[in-house]
């Protein structure tokens, strides 16, 4: 199997890319690609790893050399974050990079997994379906926003507030990956018994987490490492499905399965060939569901910013 990583030279593709040569099983070849030239020898210095992961390495404007045979491709390519901006600041520059690589993609692997990091994700995926529509070649259960970050951030943090093990609570996130739209259902966490404010405290520091990174480095970046964990994770529930394993469930933003937006972050059981159904998310308090309806606009207004970037040329 091969997996392709289109900003490999980032600061999220660099630590994705060691955790993937790390990971990924015996036998499956790795491609990184970057604009930027240092991306083969990001390649060599991974090689001197020893895993049975062939590891490849192609910079330049044109990805399709990496991108040739590829099963899966990840992509965190883009600008990132700075104090005082938010993920829509992002668009004008990563819309762009994005409609480039996926047009790419469409020409050179159109049956390919397309997993995208890059943000502001409740509009890149837009950007992705229309292109690939434009193409001929769009199956919405091949194309997936990677949401898993805060998956991740809401598990930490309400197993800190319930004294829990790390890793051993099951938080469901829905809606969209950005601000507001970031719903944790903390109300579905088995044990919890947590106040109104309290919930809603929770609820606001997983949707403020990304701006605490970005503050917090004082300028020089966003959530990296913590987004290499989780696209690390999404990447191997990908893998381990199209091998077979039966019972993989991810979170993730996709097309299809929700009657609130065209797009939309939830539950999804993976297969062979990607979504095989996309799953119910269940009862919602109280607060979440004002939460829901409160955001709902907003993230229809953030597609629709996808939308009208490819159909307006």
């Amino acid at each position: 199997m091969r997996l392709v990583v289109l900003g490999a030279a980032g600061g999220i593709g660099q630590p994705l890319s060691l955790l993937l040569k790390t990971r990924l099983p015996p036998g499956f070849e790795l491609a990184l690609y970057d604009l930027a030239p240092v991306t083969p020898g990001v390649a060599v210095d991974l090689s001197h790893i020893p895993t049975d992961v062939l590891v490849e390495g192609y910079a330049g404007e044109d990805p399709t050399p990496a991108l040739r045979g590829a099963d899966v491709v990840i992509i965190p390519a883009g600008v990132a974050r700075k104090p005082g901006m938010d993920r829509s600041d992002l668009f004008k520059f990563n819309a762009g990079v994005i409609k480039n690589l996926v047009r790419h993609c469409a020409q050179v692997c159109p049956d390919a997994m397309l997993a995208i990091i890059t943000n502001p994700v409740n509009s890149i995926i837009p950007i992705a379906a229309e292109v690939l529509q434009q193409a001929g070649v769009y199956n919405p259960r091949k194309l997936f926003g990677i949401t898993t970050l805060d998956v991740l951030r809401a598990e930490t943090f309400v197993a800190r507030a319930m004294k829990c093990r790390a890793g051993s609570l099951t938080v469901p996130v829905i809606g969209g990956h950005s601000g507001t739209t970031i719903l944790p259902l903390f109300s579905q966490v088995v044990g919890q018994h947590f106040s109104h404010d309290e919930l809603l405290e929770m609820t606001r520091h997983v949707q403020n987490a990304g701006t605490d990174v970005v503050n917090a480095k004082a300028g020089g970046g966003s959530a990296t490492l913590a987004m290499a964990q989780a696209g690390l994770r999404f990447c191997m529930s990908l893998v381990h499905a199209r091998q077979g394993e039966p019972g993989i469930v991810e979170y993730a933003y996709v097309e299809g399965g929700s009657p609130h937006a065209r797009f939309f972050a939830q539950a999804v059981r993976l297969g062979v060939n990607g979504i095989e159904e996309v799953m119910d998310y269940g009862t919602l308090s109280a607060l979440e569901q004002d939460e829901l309806t409160s955001m709902l606009p907003t993230l229809r207004e953030e597609i629709e910013l996808g939308v009208k970037f490819v159909q307006q040329g």
